[in-house]
């Protein structure tokens, strides 16, 4: 039975999808966002409008966010009307969001103190499909007994859910997710470009690699797309090429060397200013075919 009531902030591509996995497996969903439009279509499938901040965040045990970035996920929690005015213990933050691991460490930190709320980091991977059909992977950080406290609520959105230690260490967990999914991203158009260019028929590339040690959900995904040049909207450039260049600023606070993600950082940006920030990552490819064309 769906007993916690949940609070949600950020209609995007991930969580108009995670809203409405939430609403059939039976919870009561308050939902906010800064354009009431996108809300629309959630409260059309039984999701509960709240006029502002204070009203989700009061008829709420459970506050979830999904949210862009770090400075987005301060605001909507310290900011002016943030949730930090109105949280009250017992209750729970959970940030989807994908931020710096050491910003979400100090902001749980800094609810807690300010109005007694815990924080979860739980960001997630997966992509619109696996929001979509509730197949995403969730890495948390923060503390152990309130997650296992909130834990159903998780099981509409995800396949496996693992608690990888205090706060911000799924964060920190979800930098490496991003630094190994960006660079296979850059090879597999790196690739596709090439069997084209050689005569490969690309499009049976999927199918000839399942299985083996090149397989991967990214590859499954994005090379049929790039075969097809179908570049329908699923993950921005500019969210992956975020969180690459955290992974590459945090591996200098550690003075660890990555090549390979500081290289990836540079096709990335350069593909962005070309003015495919808001496009598909199967775009990729195209930074291939137009050098050779």
């Amino acid at each position: 039975m769906a007993t916690h009531r949940i609070g949600f902030i950020g209609i995007g591509l991930m969580g108009s999808r995670m809203v409405s996995r939430l609403l059939g497996a039976g919870y009561t969903v308050h939902v906010w966002n800064r354009t009431p439009e996108k809300a629309k279509a959630l409260v059309a499938e039984g999701a509960v409008s709240a006029k502002d901040v204070e009203e989700l965040v009061t008829g709420s045990d459970v506050v979830m966010l999904c949210l862009s970035e770090t400075d987005a996920v301060e605001t909507m929690a310290f900011g002016e009307n943030g949730i930090v005015h109105y949280g009250t213990p017992g209750k729970v933050l959970v940030d989807f969001s994908s931020i710096h691991p050491q910003k979400s460490k100090d902001f749980a930190e800094h609810l807690q103190q300010q109005c007694g709320m815990q924080w979860i980091d739980a960001p997630v991977s997966g992509g619109t499909a696996g929001a979509e059909n509730g197949s995403l992977i969730i890495m948390a950080g923060g503390d152990e007994k309130t997650l296992k406290n909130i834990r159903p609520v998780f099981d509409p959105l995800c396949q496996r859910l693992t608690h990888m230690g205090g706060p911000g260490s799924g964060q920190m967990t979800k930098v490496c997710n991003q630094m190994v999914v960006a660079n296979n991203a850059l090879v597999i158009a790196e690739m596709m470009a090439l069997g084209r260019s050689a005569g490969v028929d690309v499009a049976k590339l999927p199918e000839a690699l399942a299985g083996g040690f090149a397989d991967s959900i990214p590859f499954q995904i994005l090379a049929p797309q790039m075969a097809d040049h179908d570049f329908t909207l699923k993950w921005k450039v500019a969210t992956l090429l975020k969180d690459l260049n955290l992974g590459v600023d945090l591996a200098d606070g550690e003075e660890q060397r990555v090549p390979m993600s500081l290289r990836g950082v540079e096709l990335l940006k350069d593909h962005a200013i070309a003015g495919n920030a808001d496009r598909d990552l199967s775009t990729l490819i195209t930074i291939y075919e137009d050098e050779k064309g």
